[in-house]
């Protein structure tokens, strides 16, 4: 049967695919828009799951606060190319998991890839959607929900990193100042206090294996060379503890004592980094070309 311009107009609006492929789907539905429209998710699903498996470490970090400032949520999106981390459609929908996150209140990616989406859509429906569409692997890979007592430092730095921040006290400047801190800095823990006693062990074993191969400290006696090691531990867990870190921006002052000038308490901490961790794939870009050129070649008969 023949379908009308408007039809296709019409299905391409709701579902973002191409024209091509909205024609076909109302020519097999009997020109039906709403089962076009099934028939297309469906088709949709099959293409997004082909895509799964594909490496996506690109993407944005997004922050969105409740309107009383207590809460926060941050989640990373993520994409196969920073072109597509770009993409308007793909803002807006890491956007709108914000919103969803905020006001669910939740910490749980299961739970946001639930919840419905203003669209009607749930999160996940969307995110498929967004995969047929676009053409790449689109997967949300974390969400974290942040609430303090008193002030919540929140800070972007560009779309790729974003850090969070949850005092007791203080003033919605240092909240702000420490979460900017954070995302510079990138401690991994909050105070020594926390660093797992296996990671303080190892590092004084490391330590100590670099003290007695050093020239300068042939010949000093052990209990010597202990303290050196010491003195070095100390350094090592100052540097990636928030509270040992010096502030960034005044280097005279450790963030613990900034803190406590202003008689408030860190409760909580949280850095996002778009793909860190996530082992990237280094394509050789000619081969890649040349083996799609010769697999279209070998298709033709």
């Amino acid at each position: 049967m023949s379908v009308t311009a408007e039809a296709v107009r019409q299905l391409r609006e709701r579902t973002g695919a191409g024209m091509m492929e909205c024609k076909r789907a109302l020519v097999e539905v009997g020109g039906d828009l709403d089962a076009a429209a099934e028939l297309m998710r469906k088709q949709g699903l099959a293409k997004a799951d082909k895509k799964a498996a594909r490496i996506a470490a690109e993407g944005v970090i997004v922050i969105e606060k409740s309107t009383d400032g207590r809460a926060a949520a941050m989640i990373e999106v993520n994409c196969e190319t920073d072109f597509v981390a770009r993409e308007q459609d793909f803002r807006g929908f890491a956007t709108d998991l914000g919103r969803v996150a905020i006001a669910a209140r939740t910490g749980s990616l299961e739970a946001l890839l639930a919840a419905k989406l203003p669209s009607g859509e749930t999160a996940d429906e969307r995110r498929r959607a967004l995969i047929s569409k676009i053409g790449e692997n689109i997967s949300v890979r974390r969400v974290v929900l942040v609430e303090a007592q008193g002030q919540l430092g929140a800070y972007i730095h560009g779309t790729r990193i974003g850090a969070l921040v949850a005092l007791d006290g203080g003033d919605a400047e240092l909240a702000r100042d420490l979460a900017m801190h954070v995302a510079a800095s990138n401690p991994k823990y909050l105070s020594v206090a926390q660093v797992p006693a296996d990671a303080v062990a190892k590092e004084r074993e490391i330590l100590t294996e670099q003290a007695k191969g050093d020239p300068k400290n042939q010949g000093k006696p052990d209990h010597i060379l202990a303290q050196i090691v010491e003195g070095k531990v100390r350094k090592a867990l100052s540097e990636i503890t928030l509270l040992g870190q010096p502030f960034v921006r005044d280097d005279k002052l450790t963030v613990e004592k900034l803190v406590n000038g202003a008689k408030a308490k860190i409760t909580a901490f949280e850095r996002y980094e778009v793909g860190a961790g996530i082992e990237k794939k280094q394509d050789d870009f000619v081969a890649e070309v040349m083996a799609q050129v010769k697999g279209a070649a070998g298709g033709k008969h």
